[in-house]
């Protein structure tokens, strides 16, 4: 209220002899106060100001305090003794006075220092002038302006609940936003009240605070005399605006409300698509009555909170659907495996703010298969949607029928690619087959388009096992490219498996060996129970989020308590591929330690590398290399390379300088027995070796 930038005033020096007639003219009054004697000179505009007689003032400014009361008096003079002590020239403020009658009226005043050549201030003209009328209009530009402000903060919390609800995803989602301390609670609502249309009644669904409910209110009818009824039946909003109404409009529901202190309330309805799907109700206690403004600003806040509880319904129906048909299409139940513990967790999808996409092509299974062996598979179909699903049933279904048939690994995955490519579908899915044999640890695994396994070891430490793979399923088999390379690793007792889709290791802006690197590092200090590190895998990927879903599968191997006889193993083996033939190799050397035959390790590798040679050597095509335990009166194992030709081997010598011609030699002195055996359109030669019984 200081004017301190107001320009001086241009008066004579020999005022006051002389005063301005404009400043009379205008209703000003003027005064001269001399700083050296203290005496304060008014002319007679300013008596008229301060509502004073002439005889009633003698020149002393103490005695103007019986019309300016004393906060006011003692703020006039900080302002005045600030001035001077400033340097000021002027200074300008409103205040208040007492007029004779009692009441207040404000008043302008604004006043000129007066300095020697030194600087001392020596005196103080200027003006008074009734302000009455300034300062009405100044209370009601500022009465209009704190309306202003009202309307713009009720205004604002509309916007900032809009958009709160804009990320809400579900019925509980959007009560929890009306509840919270930065939504409705700002309009100033002490209750809130909140009711979903079913079947012809209105469900509650929120009440707030507590201690607030209504019994009998849970479940109530569109046609009971209710305020939140008749707005849903009327589809109109039911404003009530002193507590004499509500108690006359609805006696029924009044008092039970009435120990909330209830001023007024405003009742909504929630309409969505023409039609009323709730009802929600705002109870007062510091207000009485609603403006034009206010109503229509709860009228668009309630038509907002209909649009978010539809899109929030429709969210939570589509999710109990995706989550059913999920649920069909995964294994119910996953078998017990003797030998082995296995943990399987499937994570569902979706993104913020949007409608669900919790189903997709992520699937686990595990198949048990004969001689202590079982299968287990990870995979994703492309897609997010019901014909993801759809097809990922399918595609679980037919690779579990494949395994069950006894095939091998790497035809399973190209019979499965080969299905898949059949199917009147454009979508193609990435896949892994691993099949362990629990009795010696080995485990065959192929890959198609997948990322690789990781293996946990019974110390903790955990590594990525490398599998070369082919094309996804699907495109292997569009192409004509439907050779799965198999990679043979060991899985020590007390060792881990572990499989997984790429939506537990891919990170937004992370490279996929830098999200398999974190995930290995993760595994190693997790639980080595395999519950326990399945729930740690998924709560980790709950925590990151993420649009795509999350599948899998950890199989744990016990110990060595798992059946010894029966056991047996295969491996293709393509022509010109040496990794093959190392794997195959690996896989002989694991098997026959894991069954007890390490005393025979050498002989039998050396016999199986020789076959497999011949067969490569002498043939067009591919060998398929089983290894096999006889349970007899006396304990046995059988090699087994089966080629495509008829062609029968012959023994016959080597000359002295020859490289070929040892092969069945060197096979009939370090087997036991051997033969041949004719097999479709090609042959299988087998040999025995007699193991002593395990230690």
């Amino acid at each position: 209220m200081v004017d301190r930038g107001a320009s001086a005033l241009s008066l004579p020096d020999d005022w006051p002899a002389h005063p301005d007639p404009i400043l009379a003219l205008n209703r000003m009054g003027s005064f001269d106060w001399d700083l050296d004697t203290g005496l304060f000179h008014m002319d007679a505009q300013a008596h008229e100001v301060f509502d004073l007689r002439p005889d009633e003032y003698d020149g002393n400014p103490v005695s103007l305090a019986v019309r300016v009361p004393s906060a006011e008096g003692l703020r006039l003079d900080t302002l005045v003794a600030r001035a001077i002590k400033d340097g000021s020239e002027n200074y300008g403020t409103y205040f208040r006075l007492r007029c004779r009658d009692g009441t207040l009226r404000w008043t302008h005043t604004q006043g000129y220092i007066r300095r020697d050549e030194t600087g001392r201030p020596r005196r103080i003209i200027g003006i008074v002038r009734d302000a009455t009328q300034e300062m009405g209009e100044l209370e009601a530009r500022r009465e209009q302006a704190a309306q202003d402000e009202a309307l713009r903060r009720q205004t604002n919390v509309v916007q900032l609940t809009t958009a709160a609800l804009a990320h809400a995803r579900t019925v509980q989602d959007v009560i929890d936003v009306l509840k919270d301390t930065h939504g409705l609670t700002h309009l100033g609502a002490t209750s809130l009240v909140m009711g979903l249309v079913e079947a012809g009644r209105i469900r509650l669904i929120a009440e707030g605070p507590a201690g607030s409910f209504v019994p009998g209110t849970d479940i109530t009818r569109i046609d009971e005399p209710y305020p939140m009824s008749e707005a849903v039946r009327t589809l109109t909003p039911r404003f009530i605006e002193s507590p004499e109404e509500f108690a006359d409009r609805y006696p029924i529901l009044w008092p039970h409300i009435t120990g909330l202190d209830i001023t007024s309330a405003a009742y909504l309805p929630l309409i969505a698509e023409a039609r009323p799907i709730g009802a929600m109700g705002l109870l007062y206690s510091d207000r009485r009555g609603f403006t034009p403004e206010d109503r229509n600003v709860l009228i668009a806040l309630g038509s907002s909170i209909a649009q978010s509880l539809q899109r929030a319904m429709l969210y939570e129906q589509q999710k109990d659907l995706a989550t059913g048909l999920q649920q069909a299409m995964l294994p119910r139940t996953i078998p017990s495996v003797p030998g082995a513990d296995v943990a399987v967790r499937y994570r569902a999808a979706g993104a913020e703010g949007s409608l669900p996409r919790d189903i997709g092509g992520d699937w686990y299974d595990l198949i048990p298969l004969p001689g202590g062996r079982v299968g287990a598979v990870i995979g994703d179909v492309q897609g997010h949607d019901t014909h993801a699903a759809a097809v990922m049933g399918q595609l679980r279904i037919v690779l579990r029928a494949y395994a069950a048939e006894g095939h091998p690994p790497a035809t399973v995955m190209a019979r499965a690619s080969v299905f898949l490519h059949e199917l009147d579908t454009d979508r193609f899915a990435t896949c892994l087959y691993a099949e362990a044999d629990l009795a010696t640890g080995v485990v065959q695994a192929v890959r198609a388009g997948h990322i690789d396994p990781l293996v946990r070891h019974a110390d903790g430490s955990c590594r990525r096992v490398t599998v070369e793979g082919g094309l996804p399923l699907g495109l292997s088999a569009e192409f004509g490219q439907l050779d799965y390379p198999v990679a043979t690793l060991e899985l020590d007792p007390g060792g881990t498996l572990l499989l997984c889709t790429d939506g537990l290791v891919e990170q937004p802006g992370a490279d996929l060996d830098d999200g398999m690197q974190t995930l290995t590092s993760l595994i190693a200090v997790g639980p080595t129970d395999v519950w326990e590190l399945a729930d740690r895998l998924i709560d980790v990927a709950e925590e990151r989020g993420g649009d795509d879903d999350v599948a899998l599968l950890l199989l744990r191997r016990r110990g060595l308590d798992a059946p010894q006889s029966g056991g047996r193993l295969q491996q293709h083996v393509a022509s010109g591929d040496p990794e093959a033939l190392t794997g195959a190799r690996h896989m002989i050397r694991a098997a026959v330690g894991a069954w007890g035959a390490r005393e025979r390790s050498d002989e039998i590798e050396l016999v199986a590398d020789e076959l497999i040679t011949n067969a490569l050597m002498h043939t067009e095509g591919a060998a398929i290399v089983t290894l096999r335990v006889l349970t007899r009166s006396d304990r046995r194992m059988r090699v087994e390379v089966e080629d495509s030709s008829s062609a029968l081997p012959r023994r016959r010598e080597a000359g002295e300088s020859g490289v070929s011609g040892r092969g069945l030699l060197l096979v009939d002195l370090l087997s036991d027995v051997w033969g041949v055996e004719a097999r479709g359109g090609g042959k299988c030669v087998w040999c025995e070796f007699v193991v002593g019984e395990r230690s």
